[in-house]
This record gives structure tokens, C-alpha cells and sequence, in this order.
């Protein structure tokens, strides 16, 4: 396990000209580039002519989260500014019992002008149609950078779901240097997003379109979905000196029963639609690997750890058998959906045990998902990123797309 630990991050920087991020989305999702990498050769088409791209009987997996609003500013009396940001939730810890909740929750939180807040609740007023509601929060745990709080409020016709979207703003990347705007509301969210939970937008998601969509089931592509509700550790930058000094944020995965099996019978033709869902796919492994030898396992002791992968003792089994466990778990359990947590990191040396080809967006430099790109094509990613710097491609959350294929 020590050599990816070893991994210097230097070794994944490039120059990223300012001018090269994507500030704001294009007019039309499907006009982006599409830089295509296959069999080492690199070429380039319009993204919806993926569907001429992609082989017919391939599955499409996609990340079906939806962004939150989940940055809500209250002022205290004295004017200061407090910025809330809701990472997760804690009571409930279901995301969907947390967003139907009708009178509190509890979330844990980033807070910006944290210093500023030293004790008290603090009070909004959200007007919902003709309706006024009092929105409080409450510090019940402080130590930092995760916070723990309580909102409430005082009329019972109104879930959270309902308060965040009307008095929290879209949380759009901060490498943008821009306040978010009214169309981000649309242009932030991919077209298939369902399950409300996330903090940041699968990118890589949203260049399609609803007529790509029905392309690609047209040539025989089939079109799946999981979750994985990105956090706002998606954004925090590699630090450390080597990638073994970096602690990977956590985050949920849901994956349907019914899903797993289709991979089982089409296995070695997947396609993972944004790193979010590489990590989610390739996490399973290691869930039907840990019930291969703890078959009374509950589904709190399937969470995968960062480095789990890297375990001399893991990848002993076939990824065939280790599907096939979580199904029979799922079986037993009575469940059509595996619920977990993952924390896997993907670094070169990684061995990929269900995806085939990724579609991603071009990431910043020394970041782990550049590092997850790399796993994948191997020190080719300089020749992809070259590439694309050279042929003007835009760079990161609202930036072109590229379609890799080992």
C-alpha cells in the first residue's frame, strides 16, 4: 500500500490559464467540445455526436443527484454577516426524511464568519407565496469546519425542501469568482437530476441533453442511474506533498438492487458518466468483497475506506462474485437498493473492476480527480490535457467534455 501513498501531487500540476475556465455555461448544453480518447489516439466532435461514439450495447451510468440550495446568509443584529453552508444531515440522517421534515432537522454544516457567531439563534424571516415563516438556527456543536445545527421553524405546511428553495442559493463552485445567478438554477442541474442532496453538480452530466438521451437508447445504448450526493469536499485541494497525507471526504451512494444485476449481465461494457460515478461503481467491489467473508454483515459495516483498495488482502475474488454478494445481501435483507458510505480514493495503480470508459470534464490541476483520470489512461492524461489546452477547450465545472476509452 505505501507506493500510491507515495504518489507526489506535483507530479499532477499544469499550467491552467484563467482564461481557460468556463465561468458561465454555453447557451445550448450539447454544443460543448467532446475531445474523444480511444486506443491511445486523440480526436474531437461536437458532444452530441457522442452517440456516433459510444458502442452500441454499452450502458451509461449516470449520477441522478440534485443540487440543494444549500447556502443560506443570516444577519445578526449587529449586521454581521453569517454564511451557512448545509453539508449533510444528522437527525434525520435520511436525506429524503431530512427535506419532508415539517418542523426541525439537524445538519451538519460549514459556517463562513464563524467567529462572528458566539451564541444565540439566528432569525430569517422567508416569505413563501403569500406566507411568512420564522427560520431559526442553532449552534449545538461547533469545532471548526464542521458544525453541527439545527434549524427550525414555526408553520407546519412547510417541509425543508420547501424553506431551502426559497431562501437558499445554489451553490455554484467557487473557482468561478461569481455570485450565482438566476439561470444557474437551470444550467447547474443535469436534466435527469432526481434525488435532492447535493452540494456540487455532477459535471461531467451536464452536456446532455433529452435528444441525446433518446439517441443513445436509439443505437442501443442503455441509459442507468445511481446516487451519490457530492459534497463540498469535492472542492478542498490537495495540500499535502504526496497524495497519502490527503483525506478523502465521505459521501453517500445509493445503488438499486436491479442495477447491480444489469451489470452483472452486461459486465465489460459500462461507461461511467462523471467521476462521481466511477467512485460509486467501483466502490461496489469492495462492498461484495467485504461480504464474502462477513455474509451476517449489516449494511453499516459496508462503508469503503479510502485506501481499502490498495489492501494486499483486496481484489482476492472475481468482480462477477463480488456483485453477485451484494445482490444475495440485498436478497436476504429484503432491499432493492444498497446505502452506504464512501470514502475510495482512485490513484494510479488502481485496478478497475466494472468501468470500461468515462466521461468527465477537464479538473484542476493536483487535484484527486485528476488523479482519478490518470488511474485510468495512464501518464497519457499530460498528451489529453495538452490536447485540450491547445485546441482551446474550456476547463472544469461548466467546461467541455472528453470521452475516455481504454
Amino acid at each position: 500500500m505505501s507506493e500510491p501513498k507515495n504518489i507526489s501531487i506535483e507530479d499532477y500540476n499544469y499550467a491552467l490559464p484563467n482564461d481557460c475556465i468556463a465561468k458561465f455555461p454555453l447557451q445550448k448544453r450539447d454544443e460543448s467540445k467532446l475531445l474523444i480518447y480511444r486506443n491511445g489516439e486523440i480526436s474531437q466532435k461536437i458532444f452530441k455526436q457522442i452517440t456516433e461514439v459510444v458502442p452500441s450495447a454499452t450502458t451509461l451510468v449516470f449520477n441522478n443527484t440534485k443540487v440543494i440550495y444549500a447556502r443560506l446568509v443570516f444577519h445578526k443584529e449587529s449586521g454581521a454577516r453569517i454564511e451557512i453552508f448545509c453539508l449533510e444531515p444528522i437527525e434525520p440522517a435520511d436525506y429524503a426524511q431530512s427535506f419532508a421534515q415539517t418542523q426541525k432537522v439537524v445538519w451538519k454544516c460549514m459556517v463562513g464568519n464563524l467567529r462572528k457567531w458566539k451564541g444565540g439563534a439566528l432569525h430569517k424571516v422567508v416569505k413563501i407565496g403569500n406566507d411568512e415563516v420564522n427560520f431559526v438556527a442553532e449552534m449545538i456543536e461547533s469545532n471548526g469546519l464542521d458544525n453541527v445545527i439545527q434549524f427550525s421553524w414555526d408553520d407546519e405546511r412547510f417541509a425543508f425542501s420547501e424553506i431551502l428553495e426559497n431562501i437558499g442559493e445554489l451553490p455554484i463552485p467557487p473557482y468561478l469568482n461569481r455570485e450565482t445567478c438566476e439561470n444557474d438554477k437551470i444550467t447547474y442541474q443535469t436534466v435527469y437530476s432526481k434525488i435532492k442532496g447535493s452540494v456540487a453538480a455532477p459535471t461531467a452530466g451536464l452536456h446532455f441533453t433529452q435528444e441525446v438521451l433518446d439517441n443513445l437508447k436509439k443505437n442501443n445504448v442503455a441509459c442507468c442511474e445511481l446516487t451519490l450526493h457530492v459534497g463540498a469536499g469535492t472542492f478542498h485541494p490537495v495540500k499535502s506533498n504526496t497524495i497519502g497525507g490527503h483525506n478523502m471526504h465521505t459521501e453517500m451512494i445509493s445503488v438499486k438492487k436491479s442495477l447491480i444485476e444489469h451489470l452483472i449481465a452486461n459486465f465489460g461494457h459500462v461507461f461511467a458518466v462523471g467521476t462521481t460515478s466511477v467512485r460509486t461503481l467501483e466502490s461496489l467491489y469492495y462492498v461484495g468483497q467485504k461480504l464474502e467473508t462477513n455474509q451476517n454483515a449489516e449494511m453499516c459495516d459496508l462503508n469503503v475506506t479510502q485506501w481499502e483498495p490498495y489492501d494486499e488482502n483486496s481484489n482476492k475474488i472475481s468482480t462477477e462474485k463480488s456483485l453477485q454478494n451484494i445482490v444475495d445481501f440485498l436478497n436476504r435483507k429484503d432491499l432493492d437498493s444498497l446505502q452506504i458510505h464512501t470514502q475510495i480514493i482512485i490513484v494510479p495503480s488502481f485496478k478497475f473492476r466494472i468501468v470500461s470508459g468515462i466521461i468527465t470534464n477537464f479538473h484542476q490541476p493536483k487535484s484527486t480527480l485528476l488523479l482519478l483520470v490518470s488511474a485510468f489512461v495512464g501518464n497519457d492524461w499530460q498528451k489529453i490535457y495538452d490536447y485540450a489546452l491547445s485546441n482551446d477547450f474550456r476547463f472544469l465545472s461548466y467546461g467541455d467534455s472528453s470521452i475516455l476509452m481504454r
